[in-house]
């Protein structure tokens, strides 16, 4: 090598990656779903895993993160509401 330069294929022992098992980074989509969900068959390809991933992945300390779960819970849960609510208008 020519002048003062390093080989850039050499072993850098300051590692950025501390961990050394063969799991994905926490920042793939997917790795917020709980367990049990998974062992069900959710993926964050399916529209309920889609949904519980992007629900495990708000963060209750972001005031826009509290509120789009507010949000969230007022759009899926309405629809129970009002089905209940017919429901009892019917019988």
């Amino acid at each position: 090598m020519a002048g003062g330069e390093h080989d850039l294929r050499e072993w850098d022992d300051e590692d950025p990656d501390s961990h050394d098992d063969d799991s994905a980074p926490y920042w793939f989509p997917g790795e917020t779903m709980p367990p049990h969900a998974r062992a069900m068959g959710l993926t964050h390809h399916t529209p309920e895993g889609a949904l519980l991933d992007f629900g495990g992945r708000l963060d209750p300390t972001k005031r826009v993160h509290y509120w789009t779960a507010w949000a969230l819970l007022v759009v899926f849960g309405l629809p129970v509401v009002f089905a209940v609510m017919r429901l009892a208008y019917l019988f």
